[in-house]
């Protein structure tokens, strides 16, 4: 009788500590991967179940931050409806995604001051909205930098062809879209539904095959 005690034991154990028995040994961290564009397998240190399907995670750390939202680090279900948000304008009008994006492709680019990979990708962003401007397409960037001033002279300093807008409404722009780290750029199309989306990693022509493809 003392084995099937022992088992049960152990089983308790890997719950608490939260790895499943079923787990792989190694695998893509799904946290790492949108934090840090970590592609290589690592062995797995602990595990989370969300909707039936195992995860595997470097850390317990990393865990954790999947458990606290683990829709930031799931495949993401695509199209899926744009979330009803607000922003501000350089100018401190605050406005929504609706008056100022309604009926056309846009591209949505979460970026900060302090993020140096948003600020690399900025002219490869003005370049794409100048090439398909004339189709109705947009580049549209939502600074999350808490401090809005910087942004504001960094916007104006940078001299963007494409809008700009402050992510200081008291219910953040990134919160609803399920930002956890920047880069984060959503594709939108006509219809108001998110069609792409790259996060913590973005591929510039990948980005821009996917527009092309979208606006024709």
């Amino acid at each position: 009788m003392k084995q099937p005690i022992v088992i049960c034991l152990l089983l308790a154990l890997l719950a608490i500590t939260g790895y499943a028995a079923d787990a792989p040994k190694k695998g893509v961290c799904p946290v790492c991967k949108v934090h840090e564009g970590e592609a290589d397998p690592e062995p797995v240190k602990a595990t989370s179940v969300y909707k039936g399907q195992t995860y595997g995670f470097c850390s317990e750390k990393c865990k954790q931050t999947f458990d606290e939202y683990p829709e930031a680090y799931i495949p993401p279900v695509l199209p899926r409806p744009v979330p009803a948000f607000t922003v501000k304008t350089l100018e401190g009008k605050e406005v929504s995604f609706e008056s100022f994006a309604s009926g056309k492709p846009v591209l949505v680019d979460f970026w900060a001051t302090w993020c140096a990979p948003c600020v690399q990708a900025m002219p490869e962003l003005q370049r794409l909205h100048q090439r398909h401007a004339a189709k109705g397409f947009s580049v549209v960037g939502i600074s999350i930098d808490e401090e809005q001033d910087k942004a504001r002279q960094f916007t104006e300093k940078k001299k963007l062809g494409y809008p700009v807008y402050l992510d200081a409404t008291e219910t953040p722009a990134w919160s609803t879209f399920h930002v956890r780290s920047i880069p984060a750029v959503f594709l939108v199309d006509s219809q108001g539904r998110i069609v792409q989306q790259w996060l913590g990693k973005v591929d510039m022509k990948e980005v821009e095959q996917a527009v092309a493809k979208l606006v024709g």
